[in-house]
């Protein structure tokens, strides 16, 4: 091939991936800011300052409050993992503050939405269904195999102080109190500020999981034939496909290195691809096992608890997928015949998604500027990956 008609194929081929990224970057971008919007405003008004005396113990209640406070959290899975390591600290047990790790990757408002626009509802619910189930695995597994030495050797290794991305983001308290009612917080000065903070730094802290979940989804979609996907799969195995698919799920988003809600694109190629539909759930699971977590894992609890975490993981979010998958399955929830997830080329139309991505671009601005002029400004988000200290009153605080 002349190097002119290999340059043409090349930006040809390039530009069908960025085609395929822009799509469902457009088709989801609504989304992704009503998420952000409804999450900010939830940890407006909820407070990391008492999450650690909530979470003294294994109990189903205390589990039970600890993912109720992951869900009220950021989504970023590195600031997720930097606050469970900081309450673990300073006093929470274990097992809870991973619980509080599941939750909040797993159990967010964000994500949720995101499944429904670019998947289905189906996937929305299976989400929900399957992150407690996870939780109650986790906790089953940890009671039978945490051994107090392990706790000890992870509590040891945290104490040591290691950092990993987003402790800054981790350990900022931005809310405004407990005075008043939720909804007089919300619509106060302070709730407004505080809400365009929250907002603007969970954007910070996963944009490039966002992005890099885009072009790589883009570059599958574009690239890697159909016939591979199902031959990865077992497309049409029957049940073999439903067992093989929580089980490779996982393994596929370890090598992926895009977590949080970054990595719903790829589901959707994965799902358009041919993985069963407890595939794409453990997939979304397994945010918390990709390889840059892993190494944070090993340098915040050393190396053989980072090991026990990604078995026990691995374990309970592929039996997770698959529980869901045959509850599903059996109540004839599963989406069948052709398989529409939202993998398209770039297209901008006046339909109603660009009339929301309108409105809630509008609504992006307004809290953008909130926050660069009342709120922390570009000194915050330079914060974001550094230890935060105490700070003087109206600052950002640790939590």
């Amino acid at each position: 091939m002349s190097t002119p008609r290999f340059a043409t194929t090349l930006i040809s081929h390039v530009g069908d991936a960025l085609s395929f990224s822009f799509g469902m970057f457009w088709e989801i971008l609504w989304a992704l800011i009503l998420g952000f919007a409804l999450s900010a405003a939830v940890q407006a008004v909820v407070s990391k300052r008492q999450m650690r005396e909530l979470l003294p113990d294994d109990s189903p209640r205390t589990l039970a409050i600890a993912s109720g406070l992951g869900a009220a959290s950021s989504s970023c899975s590195y600031a997720s993992v930097a606050l469970a390591r900081s309450l673990f600290r300073r006093g929470a047990d274990f097992t809870s503050a991973m619980a509080f790790q599941f939750a909040s990757t797993n159990l967010v408002v964000e994500l949720g939405i995101i499944l429904a626009v670019l998947i289905g509802w189906q996937f929305t619910a299976g989400e929900f269904l399957g992150g407690p189930i996870m939780i109650a695995l986790m906790a089953l597994l940890f009671r039978r195999f945490l051994k107090p030495s392990i706790v000890q050797a992870a509590r040891s290794e945290a104490n040591r102080g290691v950092l990993g991305r987003m402790e800054g983001h981790a350990e900022m308290d931005m809310s405004v109190g407990d005075s008043g009612t939720i909804w007089q917080r919300l619509r106060s000065a302070d709730g407004f500020t505080a809400t365009s903070n929250y907002f603007v730094m969970d954007w910070g802290a996963v944009w490039m999981d966002i992005f890099g979940g885009l072009l790589i989804a883009g570059a599958l979609a574009a690239w890697v034939p159909d016939s591979f996907w199902r031959g990865l799969f077992l497309q049409h195995h029957g049940v073999l496909s439903t067992i093989w698919g929580p089980l490779i799920g996982p393994l596929v988003a370890i090598i992926s290195f895009v977590c949080s809600v970054g990595n719903v694109p790829l589901a959707a190629v994965l799902w358009n691809g041919g993985i069963s539909f407890g595939g794409v759930l453990a997939f979304i699971f397994a945010d918390l096992i990709i390889l840059p977590i892993l190494n944070i894992y090993r340098k915040y609890y050393g190396r053989h608890v980072a090991a026990f975490l990604l078995i026990t993981f691995y374990a309970t979010m592929a039996a997770a997928g698959l529980i869901v998958d045959l509850i599903f399955n059996a109540a004839g929830l599963v989406p069948t015949g052709a398989r529409h997830a939202k993998v398209i080329q770039a297209s901008v139309t006046l339909d109603y998604t660009t009339v929301l991505n309108v409105l809630f671009l509008t609504l992006a601005a307004i809290l953008v500027a909130r926050y660069f002029r009342i709120g922390g400004g570009l000194p915050m988000l330079r914060m974001m990956n550094k230890p935060m200290g105490k700070h003087a009153h109206g600052s950002p605080h640790a939590a």
